[in-house]
């Protein structure tokens, strides 16, 4: 017997043991595997006796502790078939701590250490401590040595793992590799390690040589690898150092791989020597010599950091951890410069010591032929296999569940335990959930018909503690032996070397995959009697994954809500009730209440992430009502930016989304998607718009999304935008669209297609019968393919409007209005009723902006447009038509029956192209306006519209235009507007310019307008000479033309040359100069109703005797000499003319200059001072015209700022009107005024309004009554109307009338009232109103009145009472009694 059976003491039960493992040598070393990762085997043990053999690595495993050797023989009865009384015997011997002894721990120290590890020594010196270096030796050979030692070591550790207990062969084995998509967004923004824009187009696999691009041999080469959970990072990463170990990756001569959550543990700082040596693989001698190998050969050392989301960092995100900057400094070069760096991490934010310019990579999972080929692989040559392919195709729920390799490598492991006892079909049935996969894999791997529910629920307790505390390794003291053992004989548990330092190195233990280590912790929430429901639902919670940017460290229970969900459907209970051994009512309250958390968060306004997670958790649960809540709680508009979405999200959200009535839009904008994503939305008839935004969308994406767009009933809007679709993906789109015929809106935005893929696409038009806008803008397509384009909007009958411009490129159709049942016939018949309606008239609007077009290319246009229907609006504004393209497109406007516009605008036409322009258009009957602007580019032609488009008024217009064919040729029988602003003309160009507009001329009454232009007072002078042959204008617009104020005053002299001119607008500082006609055409008409007027040929004789011409001059220095010139000039004038005048300020020596001048002008029937600042002198200078112009019948002075002098013809009576309302006389200046008034010719009347008097004025017009013979009748009102006014007779009038309202008379004024009106001996008629006199004032007042002569009124409209005669009057003087209390008195005397 050997010594470890001595000292066992047992020497019977230890020779059953190692008989019982002989028979079962695979099973021995799988487990020698588990428990000592990190022990070398040894192939030279295979020559030993099989039972030597096993008591070696018997005592392998007893000398690592008590731990170890219990959970080895929990493992050896719950795995190996041991008979019932020698079970019992190795667990009371072994299988606890009293029947273990220590003594083999003082041999084994005894023993060599090759003895233990033979190959792979265990760390026993520090770095900095070599040896001495041996003579023979140089640095190469060393190096050599611990390179091979490195891959040896590689060959050892991936060596074939051995299945557990009824495990299928590939469980371990099976690799397919997942979707890698690789990405160029810098890691310096926030969206760094969620986006960025694609090199590698999808459907395509990047090589695990790919991920490296050797060639690049300066600065710090560094790899991302992002993929949410069970993607399959960690397995990449170990399947490139497997690659490495077997000789694939030749550019590597080192190859080192680290896991963070191992990293983690270590708090002291570490050289980068350290970290190899004493963390990874220590050389058998002179670590300073290999690592200065390593230095020296940097480019081909590859550094693997799995986990680095997982890093830690205590002190701040400014003050990383020891390993993490150390890390930094081999990203940034500063340590090992030149070596490659890898890292593989969960979305989210990473640490900011990544460089900006590390390459990114995207794991995606599974598509379909990845997900056959895993399935394939797996089952390998077992009679399963062909079952488990059917049930994958037939469920799409388990399929999409199998996008994510960690959960497809699950469903093969519950499949494989399920096909061989189910039908087909049932199987699958048991599989819905993510968590249901869960439950039947914790069944396939437990022992048939006995479920450990006790050691699951502890196991559990683990798994939750560890994601409270934020721990995923755990040491034995963390874990009991009979744990271990039950993880280890349940796959639940994996095991590795951890070293923390030089000879420090422990196993530790963590769950096979983090998911695992959630659903564990969710069975002990929901099954163990120790948690109750209220501490259960705060574990119910969403968490966004935007917030993960903003975090130093992503959480470790993204899933856990997921699986309280699934493990809260009635699914599930059966199960749930086995594990809390029969307390169902526990179970179903836990349930109950996860399902009420999940209903409040349904109706809550969620962000993307958390509505995605959400719909995992409410799809979890199986409950319709739950799944129908959410459905409808979700808004209209679903929008998901910038998070990364897989395949598994779309379809859980097409679940939810089944229970929906209302229609929905998705909005993908920045997600990074897989290529098989829109398989997921097959049949989702709920989508009514969808649109996807992002540089990862290919052809791949395009072939699937063309497999999901006929299913989606009510889809109406497809939204494709910034992808790297190419030729073969569009081809897929072009044959689904035609079978989505709800379609009304279609985009292709900025997706680099070519020309020939833009061709492609608009060929589906006509099959589209509700299209109403096609985008395909941002693709670059060239001229030729342009073209194209027009045609085919000339030719498809539902296309309005093809507008491009630079990068826009969008179609805007009119589709006929059609019934439901005409929508789902077929293709064929929807396309015959097309071109059917097409034959309808149609308007089409043109729009090609600058697109570069040439002469040649207009040549085209026009050619093609003169096949096309009418045209709305054509502009091809900003190309390069020159004034050859410029002059076609205008000869051609007539041609091309446009009812609106055309832009030629931005052409570069030139001066001498205007002139071409104007001859070409000078037959176009429908041309209304042409503008041209050479200094603004602008080259516009409006047209006018048919009659058929007219409404309103201008119906009226169009009943004008027949009354005008009775009348004589002069009259204007239609309107256009000709403007050459900002030419750049000079009076050179005139000639010629006026020579073409003359063609214009006879097509009707023409708007010119000359503003912007260099004509000066010679072109002024020139065009005053060419006006007449133009015929009868409507406008002339000469501003800003850099004229003098003789050129401005000259041109007064058109009044007598140009019978169309009857309106000349001057404003000399800001050089504005309109010349107009009346307003007696279809202007005028279109808004009002129709005038009476005679008929024939009289009309234009009447029509110049009524129609002032007026003259408004402002902004001008109207000094005398300048004021001379005027008048003499308008001496000619025919009248009735109105001349307006407006400057700062008028001296009295230009008013005297202008109003001497005044008789010679008899056709002046208005003079108008506005806005001109005038003297105090000017009122009388002003009233003195009344003697000087005997015409003058009005004067009207309203303030020293606004004057106007009204002149009656010969034909009208004399009579003159003073008006010197709204001034600033007050008391003393009316009390001036009314003391001339005698001497003033007044025979109309004096207005005094609002001059700011009170009753003393009141009292001095009462005063100065009887010294003005002519004055008929006097009103005063002080109240707020403030009237003051005075009207005269031709001859003395024999009767006066005085009325005095609100005039506040005080008793001290009654005396000087009664004297005045006892003067006015002609009064015949007082009224007062309002005037404060009492009865007492109003006796005194009689009383001192004289007698008047003949009858007499007196009103007070306070009071009234009786009629009474004169004498009765003088009795009431002395005694007036009051009688009843009325509106208004009236006394009557004789």
């Amino acid at each position: 017997m050997d010594p470890v059976g001595l000292q066992l003491g047992n020497k019977n039960l230890w020779s059953c043991l190692v008989r019982l493992l002989t028979k079962d040598p695979e099973w021995l070393n799988a487990k020698m595997k588990f428990f000592l990762p990190n022990m070398d085997l040894d192939s030279r043990n295979e020559t030993l006796d099989p039972e030597q053999r096993v008591i070696l690595q018997l005592n392998k495993l007893h000398v690592q502790g008590s731990a170890t050797w219990q959970s080895f023989i929990h493992c050896v009865c719950m795995q190996l078939e041991v008979p019932l009384d020698l079970e019992v015997l190795l667990l009371s011997t072994f299988g606890s701590d009293d029947g273990f002894t220590s003594q083999l721990g003082a041999e084994e120290k005894s023993q060599p250490e090759s003895q233990l590890h033979h190959g792979l020594k265990r760390p026993h010196q520090s770095c900095g401590s070599s040896p001495r270096r041996k003579q023979c030796r140089t640095q190469l050979e060393l190096a050599k040595k611990y390179l091979q030692l490195l891959r040896t070591s590689a060959q050892q550790r991936y060596r074939s793992r051995i299945p557990g207990s009824g495990q299928p062969h590939a469980f371990h084995q099976v690799y397919v590799p997942p979707i890698l998509r690789r990405a160029t967004a810098s890691l310096d923004t926030p969206e760094g390690a969620m986006m960025g824009d694609l090199k590698v187009e999808d459907g395509t696999d990047v090589s695990i040589s790919d991920l490296f691009n050797t060639r690049v041999n300066k600065g710090p080469r560094v790899t991302v690898l992002l993929g949410k959970a069970g993607m399959g990072k960690t397995t990449l990463a170990h399947r490139l150092c497997q690659k490495w170990a077997e000789g694939h990756l030749d550019c590597f001569q080192a190859l080192f791989l680290f896991e963070f959550r191992q990293l983690n543990l270590i708090t002291r700082f570490l050289t980068l020597s350290q970290l190899l040596f004493d963390l990874y693989l220590s050389p058998e001698s002179d670590h300073d010599a290999v690592f200065q190998y390593l230095e020296k050969n940097a480019d081909q050392v590859l550094l693997i950091f799995d986990g680095l989301d997982e890093a830690l960092q205590p002190r701040g995100p400014d003050s990383p951890g020891p390993v993490l900057t150390l890390f930094s400094r081999l990203c940034h070069g500063t340590l090992l410069p030149g070596c490659r760096v890898m890292a593989t991490s969960r979305p989210g934010k990473l640490p900011a010591c990544l460089p900006a310019e590390a390459a990114m990579v995207h794991m995606l999972g599974f598509d379909g032929p990845r997900v056959e080929e895993y399935v394939n692989h797996f089952f390998s040559a077992q009679p399963s296999r062909e079952g488990a392919l059917v049930e994958l195709q037939t469920n799409g729920r388990l399929r999409s569940l199998c996008a994510v390799p960690a959960l497809c490598q699950v469903a093969c492991l519950c499949l494989h335990h399920l096909l061989p006892d189910h039908a087909p079909g049932q199987s699958v049935a048991l599989l819905p959930t993510m968590t249901q996969l869960y439950v039947q894999m914790v069944r396939a791997l437990s022992p048939p018909g006995r479920l450990p529910t006790t050691s699951l629920l502890d196991l559990g307790e683990v798994a939750l503690r560890g994601l409270e505390t934020g721990k995923v390794i755990f040491y034995a003291e963390d874990i009991a032996p009979p744990l271990i053992a039950f993880g280890a004989t349940h796959s639940l548990l994996t095991s590795f070397c951890v070293r923390t330092g030089p000879g420090h190195q422990e196993t530790g233990y963590a769950f096979t995959h983090l998911s695992l280590q959630e659903f564990l912790a969710a069975l002990h929430l929901m099954a163990s009697p120790k948690v109750n429901k209220d501490t259960l639902t705060q574990y119910v919670t969403l968490h966004s994954r935007w917030v993960q940017r903003t975090k130093a460290r992503l959480g470790l229970s993204d899933h856990l809500p997921t699986f309280l969900a699934g493990l809260a459907s009635c699914t599930c209970r059966p199960f749930l009730s086995h594990l809390a051994q029969g307390s169902e009512d526990c179970v179903g309250a836990k349930q109950a209440a996860v399902v009420q958390v999940l209903k409040k968060l349904a109706t809550r306004k969620l962000t993307g992430p958390k509505v995605v997670q959400l719909c995992h958790c409410v799809d979890e649960t199986q409950e319709p009502e739950l799944a129908s809540l959410t459905a409808q709680s979700l808004p209209y508009q679903l929008p998901f930016h910038n998070f990364q979405l897989t395949c598994t999200d779309l379809a859980t959200l097409t679940n939810i989304l089944e229970h929906r009535e209302a229609p929905i839009h998705l909005d993908f904008d920045g997600c990074p998607l897989e290529p098989h994503c829109p398989e997921a939305l097959v049949g989702c008839r709920q989508i009514e718009n969808l649109s996807f935004k992002s540089r990862k969308c290919g052809d791949a994406f395009a072939e699937a999304l063309s497999r999901s767009l006929p299913t989606m009933g009510r889809l109406q809007m497809l939204g494709l935008a910034g992808s790297k679709i190419t030729a073969r993906g569009i081809s897929h789109l072009v044959k689904a669209l035609p079978l989505c015929p709800q379609l009304e809106e279609v985009s292709f935005r900025d997706n680099q297609l070519s020309d020939q893929v833009v061709l492609n696409i608009v060929e589906v038009l006509p099959h589209l019968p509700r299209l109403r806008k096609l985008d395909l803008s941002s693709n670059s397509i060239c001229v030729s393919t342009l073209l194209c384009l027009a045609r085919v909007a000339v030719t498809c009958p539902t296309v309005k409007m093809l507008q491009a411009r630079e990068a826009d490129l969008i179609f805007l159709l009119s589709p006929p209005t059609e019934t439901t049942a005409e929508l789902q016939r077929s293709p064929d018949l929807q396309e015959s009723d097309s071109q059917r309606k097409g034959a309808q008239s149609r308007s089409l609007t043109l729009r090609l902006q600058k697109c570069q077009l040439q002469v040649h290319d207009a040549e085209a246009l026009i050619a093609l447009l003169q096949e096309g229907p009418q045209l709305e609006e054509v502009d091809l504004s900003g190309n390069q038509l020159e004034d050859e393209g410029c002059r076609l497109m205008a000869e051609a406007a007539s041609q091309l029956r446009i009812a609106r516009k055309l832009d030629l605008s931005d052409n570069g036409l030139s001066v001498t192209g205007v002139h071409c322009v104007l001859r070409a258009v000078s037959a176009c009957w429908t041309l209304a306006e042409l503008h041209i602007s050479l200094q603004h580019k602008t080259v516009v032609f409006m047209f006018a519209q048919g009659p058929e488009e007219q409404e309103g008024p201008q119906e009226r217009a169009a009943f004008l235009d027949s009354l005008m064919l009775q009348m004589p040729s002069e009259l204007p029988l239609s309107s256009r507007r000709m403007r050459l602003t900002h030419c750049g003309l000079q009076a050179k160009h005139l000639e010629q310019l006026c020579e073409a507009l003359g063609g214009s001329c006879h097509l009707g009454h023409l708007h010119l307008d000359f503003s912007g232009n260099a004509l000066g007072d010679e072109g002024a002078a020139r065009l005053a000479q060419l006006l007449p042959g133009l015929g009868a204008l409507q406008s002339l617009n000469l501003s800003e033309n850099g004229l003098s104020l003789d050129a401005v005053l000259g041109l007064a002299r058109c009044f007598s040359t140009l019978q169309w001119l009857f309106h000349l607008d001057i404003s000399f500082e800001s050089q504005h100069i309109l010349l107009r006609g009346d307003k007696t055409g279809r202007d005028i008409w279109a808004t009002g109703s129709l005038p009476d007027f005679p008929a024939g040929a009289e009309f234009l004789g009447f029509r110049q005797r009524c129609i002032p011409r007026s003259l408004c001059l402002s902004e001008c220095p109207l000094e005398p000499p300048s004021l001379t010139r005027l008048c003499a000039t308008l001496k000619d004038c025919p009248g009735p003319l109105e001349l307006q005048l407006s400057c700062v300020f008028l001296s009295d020596q230009s008013l005297e200059t202008l109003l001497d001048c005044l008789p010679q002008l008899p056709q002046l029937s208005l003079l108008q001072l506005s806005q001109t600042g005038l003297s105090p002198k000017s009122p009388f200078l002003l009233a003195n015209t009344l003697s000087l112009c005997p015409r003058v019948k009005k004067v009207d002075l309203r303030s020293l700022h606004h004057a106007t002098l009204h002149f009656r013809s010969n034909e009208e009576q004399e009579g003159v009107c003073c008006g010197l309302s709204a001034n600033l006389l007050g008391d003393s200046g009316l009390r001036c005024l009314l003391e001339c008034l005698p001497k003033v010719p007044i025979s109309g009347s004096l207005d005094l309004s609002h001059n700011s008097v009170s009753q003393e004025s009141a009292l001095y017009l009462v005063e100065t009554l009887p010294s003005c013979p002519r004055v008929r009748e006097a009103s005063v009102n002080l109240g707020s109307e403030q009237s003051f006014r005075i009207h005269f007779s031709r001859e003395d009038q024999a009767g006066k009338t005085l009325r005095l309202s609100e005039c506040s008379f005080r008793p001290e004024h009654v005396s000087r009232l009664a004297t005045g009106l006892s003067q006015s001996l002609q009064l015949t008629e007082l009224t007062l109103t309002q005037c404060c006199l009492g009865q007492k004032q109003l006796a005194i007042l009689l009383s001192l009145m004289g007698r008047p002569a003949g009858l007499f009124n007196l009103r007070d409209s306070t009071r009234h009472t009786e009629k009474l005669s004169f004498p009765r009057l003088e009795a009431c003087a002395l005694g007036f009694k009051k009688k009843k209390e009325r509106k208004e008195e009236i006394f009557r005397g004789y």
